[in-house]
């Protein structure tokens, strides 16, 4: 059973959320890079994913919006600067409503060790103010929630 996520905060303007997955890497991988497979784990549960495009290469963009039950759309968007099949993925991300205070960028790196995977993502915030605020939301509980749906994805992606 994955054990729930870690956040740590080195430095001043980085978050590093780190999980363990019960699946290859390579299957964990695709769940963060194909559309059909993202659409499926991504957010909270009673949000709606109404825009999920990506353009999975280097200088490609990608574009998220979720929808909540009362009608409040929150879309994001990013460019990807760095893909390593299937260890690693840097990308930029901002917040159409933006409340991180400028763009951050992001470091997805995973690694595997009998048949576990573990997701490292540090988060780099364009001011320490905006790590602070990024902090003080409950942004670890609706990360684990959405991986809890990432866990349940990957078990039903690995059954014969």
């Amino acid at each position: 059973m994955p054990k729930p996520l870690t956040i740590t905060t080195p430095g001043d303007r980085q978050i590093v959320v780190t999980r363990s997955f019960d699946a290859p890497r390579d299957l964990v991988f695709l769940c963060y890079s194909k559309p059909d497979l993202l659409r499926r784990w991504y957010g909270l549960p009673d949000w709606a994913m109404t825009v999920c495009e990506i353009d999975f290469r280097v200088g490609g963009k990608w574009r998220f919006v979720t929808k909540s039950p009362d009608g409040y759309e929150m879309g994001s968007r990013g460019v990807f600067t760095l893909i390593e099949a299937p260890e690693r993925i840097d990308q930029t991300e901002l917040y159409d409503d933006d409340w991180t205070g400028g763009e951050t960028t992001m470091t997805l790196r995973l690694t595997e060790a009998d048949g576990v995977t573990t997701s490292t993502l540090t988060i780099t915030y364009a001011s320490p103010e905006a790590r602070a605020g990024a902090v003080a939301t409950p942004m670890a509980r609706g990360m684990e929630i959405g991986f809890t749906r990432l866990d349940a994805l990957l078990a039903e992606q690995q059954r014969p």
